[in-house]
């Protein structure tokens, strides 16, 4: 056979085809019956016939929920952040605008309301001008078939299933039929063309017409102007070569597709043909709208990582990590949060007063609220991101590894609270002490003992006082304000190693890294790694009066279909009101007689308490009103043993020493004030002193001997009760939180974690 007469019957075979779908083509979703056709290649077709060879009938077509995006809103209800695998936010064709849809419709499928599944007259002429007509190709599908197209597109979740949904054949053309009959059956046209408008995609990782308005022109689709809607009418057929973000060749061809579809809207006399010359006359307009996505692009960065791994590292979100990643994605979920931007401000602010985003040490702060839980602000001191030239952060300090944090900093000083509390609880008073001096030495190798029994500790080794607090009879009261190594050292083995255990435990203490806390005898002076929203919490416990509250992050998650989960605080009263309140009063003074003198408090009943780490690997404060607990660490994330805070400079300052209260007291005191201004000052609880004032029995301070007459002269020896005078450089506060060594079970041994 020639050429021209296989052409020929290439074109006739094609169209014989076409006739057997246009059998099946509906009217109203009614089957045409008794309409016979022309013998096409020699054969006669019915209507019955067709339909019986082509088996077409109506099948159900699977529509999985469409990947929707996850939006993360403040406590107020603003957006902060948003995660999507596609670009996309549905939503009822009332929300779209008429002209969008005339447009859409005029250019798409004109007779969309007037025909079924297919139209048979698109359908025919696409076919002859497709393999007769030479050059280019002309579509057919009808909307309800578009659709249905691109619902097979979506739901497939491999290259080989995606490459089956669109390839060229006849036996998809009949699988989409089916489909498409089944789709007219089951929806309206009004819910159809809703539906393909939400599906389709429009270029420039848009998908669905509202994510396409606002990434186009930034606006709602709602508000669509009729050259907006031409251009995004046209933008659907082709939107890789129309893709407004490829270059200026994309652009104009977009232009030119926009104008087709302005022509076409006057040959239907949808718009007058002036109306179209004056909106072909204008030009694009895309605005390119920048559409964030992920943690990276948020201004909050580090609270949307907290929150995001609240929902990849909860089983009620999925059983398994992809699961949950998954609906993250997709899951069009509306995530309230805890979050309040002031509160962020302020500790934003403080944290840049005191320390650049290029220094090595990474200052990190968390906010929590007492009786709630919730977190009001978490942030650092370096710009989040995985640039290692610009000094950005890629996990979170200001929490533990399960939040996207990193493995944290030894608390140092701030864990001798711990044992305040335990003691309070067990019976001692504010004026309790003992006799302590320069060094403390176990009285035996069974003086403390874990958890399980374990003996810990070494007496040959000595702990020393750091240069916060020196020696001598010291209370429960002083000791705390000075913070004094040895004395707490005492005070462990007095209440119990493990009832200090229990008590920090209690509190929702436990390591950033995810590891068993070390029970060492040294766990007063803070040796495990914390992260700030931990140790917030705790602090917080004390001042809701013994209420330890779960740090939350969420307070809300809708759906898709905007049904709402509350999350309710989980808090737990885990110690005695009277014992927090006695706590707090000594506390309290921190800011006037203790290690935070020198900078003040804040204008309105406070309580605190510093950590210096041994060798001075990282500073801490943590502190709490009753309305607010705040902690802030600084270390450096290189390695705080290596790099420690000893002749550095950190926010253009030069510091020999960095002690707690030198920057993280400061960014501590000027974040809370701010973060509570307009909120009305709230008072503690006043500490219950027929229980715990005064001393009891041996643990009275020693009455002072009577003067000496300076002429009977002196022995020439330091009296035990003066305080020693410490040099930073000759006493290190001992395994006081910090990372000089990696302790291990021994008295002054260093631990590998």
């Amino acid at each position: 056979m020639h050429a021209e007469g296989k052409a020929q019957g290439s074109v006739l075979t094609s169209i014989g085809n076409v006739v057997r779908l246009l059998a099946a083509a509906t009217v109203g979703g009614v089957l045409v019956a008794a309409v016979a056709f022309p013998a096409v290649g020699g054969a006669g077709m019915t209507v019955k016939s067709a339909t019986e060879e082509l088996h077409l009938l109506p099948e159900e077509l699977p529509e999985p929920p469409l990947a929707e995006k996850t939006t993360l809103l403040d406590a107020n209800g603003k957006q902060f952040a948003q995660f999507y695998f596609e670009n996309r936010e549905s939503v009822k064709l009332d929300q779209v605008a008429d002209i969008m849809q005339t447009a859409i419709v005029s250019i798409e499928d004109f007779r969309f309301y007037e025909h079924g599944a297919i139209d048979p007259e698109g359908t025919l002429r696409a076919a002859v001008k497709n393999f007769a007509g030479g050059g280019g190709v002309q579509g057919g599908s009808s909307i309800t078939q578009q659709y249905v197209k691109l619902v097979l597109v979506n739901a497939a979740e491999t290259p080989e299933e995606r490459a089956a949904a669109v390839e060229q054949t006849l036996s998809r053309k009949l699988n989409e039929l089916r489909y498409a009959l089944a789709i007219e059956e089951k929806y309206s046209k009004p819910q159809i063309l809703e539906r393909y408008l939400n599906i389709a995609y429009f270029g420039a990782g848009a998908h669905g017409i509202q994510a396409a308005s606002k990434r186009f022109f930034g606006k709602p689709a709602s508000k669509l102007t009729l050259v907006e809607a031409a251009t995004l009418a046209g933008a659907v057929q082709n939107p890789s070569r129309t893709d407004p973000n490829a270059g200026k060749e994309s652009r104009a061809r977009l232009l030119d597709r926009r104008n087709t579809v302005l022509n076409r809207m006057a040959e239907l006399g949808k718009i007058t043909p002036q109306e179209a010359e004056e909106a072909k006359a204008k030009k694009l307009g895309y605005k390119d709208i920048s559409v964030p996505g992920g943690c990276d692009e948020s201004p909050y960065p580090y609270f949307c990582l907290y929150a995001q791994n609240e929902i990849l590292n909860n089983e009620i979100f999925g059983k398994t990590p992809e699961q949950r990643q998954r609906l993250l994605q997709r899951g069009g979920l509306t995530i309230k949060t805890t979050l309040d931007t002031k509160a962020q401000a302020a500790s934003e602010k403080a944290i840049k007063k005191f320390v650049k985003s290029s220094d090595k040490p990474v200052a990190a702060q968390a906010m929590v609220v007492p009786g709630t839980g919730a977190i009001k602000a978490m942030a650092a001191s370096r710009d989040f991101g995985r640039d290692k030239k610009k000094n950005q952060m890629s996990y979170n300090l200001a929490s533990d590894v399960q939040h996207g944090g990193g493995t944290g900093f030894q608390a140092g000083s701030t864990f001798k609270v711990f044992t305040l509390l335990t003691a309070l609880g067990k019976g001692f008073k504010l004026d309790d002490g003992f006799s302590t001096g320069a060094a403390y030495t176990a009285s035996s190798y069974g003086a403390f003992r874990d958890c399980k029994g374990n003996a810990v500790g070494d007496p040959s080794h000595d702990i020393h006082n750091s240069s916060e607090g020196g020696g001598g009879f010291k209370t429960l009261t002083t000791g705390t304000l000075g913070s004094v190594n040895t004395f707490f050292m005492r005070l462990e083995q007095e209440v119990g190693l493990c009832e200090v255990v229990k008590t920090a435990k209690s509190l929702g203490i436990k390591r950033a890294d995810g590891n068993k806390l070390g029970e060492y005898e040294t766990f007063t002076l803070g040796i495990n790694e914390m992260d700030p929203v931990t140790v917030a919490a705790a602090y917080a416990t004390i001042a809701s009066r013994g209420a330890y509250c779960k740090p939350m992050a969420i307070t809300e998650i809708r759906d898709r279909n905007n049904k709402a989960t509350q999350y309710k605080p989980k808090c737990e009263q885990v110690l005695d009101e009277e014992v927090t309140d006695a706590a707090a009063h000594i506390m309290s003074g921190v800011f006037t007689k203790g290690t935070m003198s020198e900078y003040g408090g804040i204008g309105r009943p406070a309580a605190g308490k510093t950590g210096t780490t041994d060798g001075y690997t990282a500073a801490w404060f943590a502190g709490f009103t009753p309305d607010l607990a705040s902690a802030v660490s600084l270390g450096d994330p290189r390695g705080a043993f290596k790099h420690d805070l000893t002749g550095v400079t950190i926010g253009g300052t030069y510091y020999p020493y960095v002690y707690g209260a030198t920057i993280s007291g400061r960014i501590w005191k000027y974040s809370m004030i701010d973060a509570l201004k307009g909120v009305a000052p709230t008072a503690f609880t006043p500490v219950n002193t027929e229980r715990f004032g005064g001393c009891s029995g041996g643990r009275c301070a020693p009455k002072a001997p009577p003067k000496r007459d300076p002429r009977e002269g002196g022995d020439g020896q330091q009296d035990e009760t003066t305080d020693v005078t410490n040099d930073p450089a000759a006493n290190g506060d001992w395994f006081g939180g910090g990372d000089r060594g990696n302790n291990d079970t021994g008295f002054g041994r260093r631990v590998n974690r």
